[in-house]
């Protein structure tokens, strides 16, 4: 009945906008952060806690140890998107998404298709040089035969485009994204608990009344919600597609 519901909503709408979180991405088999299973709560044999080791002032101060972090807890390469990427993918084919706001950093999104992608905590496939701003792709990163990438313009210290702990996030990406929520017919939230904030107050910028959240746990969202399905984000939109 509720997943009729949904198929129904969609069928109906020519603007949709999707925001996502880890969930989206744990489906292709990348860790999320704050599960029993996330990256903070399985052992690690590092001296640092994960949340110190994405930090800015880390970064700034523990540059080899950060790039050895991030190259093995961050990056998966091989990883594959799944039903939930492809499905929006389509949807914005379709003419129905017109927007995919992410809180995720792996490019799953543009892989599958998706074209109008919003990248909130920016990504692992750009990456700049900290001297002179030129850019450099994910392979540059990984295949750097120093720990920390240098830049093979002016030397400089290459750094993933993506926000840190302490770091603001892009106010660009953050405005474009509200415009795009505020003028929704329909706003799906998928795959995330809505608990890090700014971008969880992201939903307080839409007004309509289809508002839809599909996440395995409640969110405090929930009674907010004109539909809240707790399920798998890829197995309820590829069935409701």
């Amino acid at each position: 009945m509720v997943l009729q519901k949904l198929k129904e909503i969609i069928k109906n709408s020519s603007n949709i906008v999707f925001f996502g979180g880890a969930g989206v991405s744990t489906e292709s088999n990348i860790p999320d952060f704050r599960s029993s299973k996330g990256l903070y709560k399985t052992k690690n044999n590092y001296e640092y806690p994960p949340e110190v080791m994405l930090s800015h002032s880390f970064f700034v101060t523990h540059p080899e140890d950060f790039f050895e972090f991030y190259r093995k807890k961050m990056i998966y390469k091989n990883a594959k998107p799944n039903d939930a990427h492809y499905a929006l993918a389509n949807l914005e084919k379709s003419g129905k998404v017109k927007a995919v706001i992410t809180q995720n950093i792996d490019g799953l999104h543009q892989i599958a298709g998706s074209k109008n992608v919003l990248e909130l905590h920016g990504s692992v496939h750009k990456n700049y040089c900290t001297s002179c701003g030129k850019k450099f792709n994910l392979n540059y990163v990984l295949n750097s035969k120093d720990i920390v990438p240098k830049c093979e313009s002016c030397g400089g210290m290459v750094r993933p485009d993506v926000v840190l702990y302490e770091e603001g996030l892009d106010m660009d990406v953050i405005n474009k994204s509200i415009e795009y929520v505020k003028n929704a017919d329909v706003l799906i939230v998928g795959g995330t608990s809505l608990v890090v904030y700014p971008a969880a107050n992201l939903i307080n910028y839409y007004y309509g009344d289809k508002l839809i959240l599909i996440n395995k746990s409640p969110t405090p969202y929930d009674n907010r919600a004109n539909l809240a399905i707790h399920d798998s984000i890829g197995a309820v939109l590829s069935t409701v597609l």
